[in-house]
């Protein structure tokens, strides 16, 4: 089980980090510990607990729907665009098949992009330039101005 973790610290680049994983279930704490770990050093001033839950809830999401014919993986990648952060799961599957649900009471699945549509400034999904699915998320004042 492996998995890499890129990380670009440089002032010059956008992207704070990036993050491979395979999709498996255990990718998902990874995710949310690795996300935890590398963003830490920014100091963001939003809640970092809201971005995990977000991005748990993608990379989740990209594990059961990613579909491929050849090995895959989830490709988690964050920004920082002013101040704000835009965290972006990219996987192989369709972006047709992202949808935002409003599951009854009693369903067990289904709440993910709820969550996120409910917590994020943000949130859109369509092809992403890897190839697949592109879903990300945006939280304002991630950084004071």
């Amino acid at each position: 089980m492996t998995f890499v973790i890129d990380r670009y610290p440089c002032e010059d680049s956008p992207r704070l980090g990036a993050m491979t994983l395979h999709p498996i279930p255990e990718s998902v704490p990874r995710a949310r510990r690795w996300f935890r770990k590398f963003i830490a050093p920014y100091n963001p001033a939003c809640s970092v607990d809201d971005c995990v839950l977000m991005i748990s809830e993608l990379v989740t999401n990209a594990v059961l729907y990613g579909r491929s014919d050849d090995e895959w993986v989830v490709r988690v990648e964050w920004f920082r665009d002013g101040t704000s952060l835009r965290v972006e799961v990219h996987n192989p599957g369709t972006p047709a098949g992202v949808c935002l649900r409003r599951p009854d009471a009693g369903d067990a699945h289904g709440r993910g992009l709820l969550l996120v549509d409910s917590i994020a400034e943000s949130w859109h999904c369509g092809p992403s330039p890897l190839g697949g699915t592109l879903v990300a998320f945006v939280v304002a004042d991630a950084w004071p101005s």
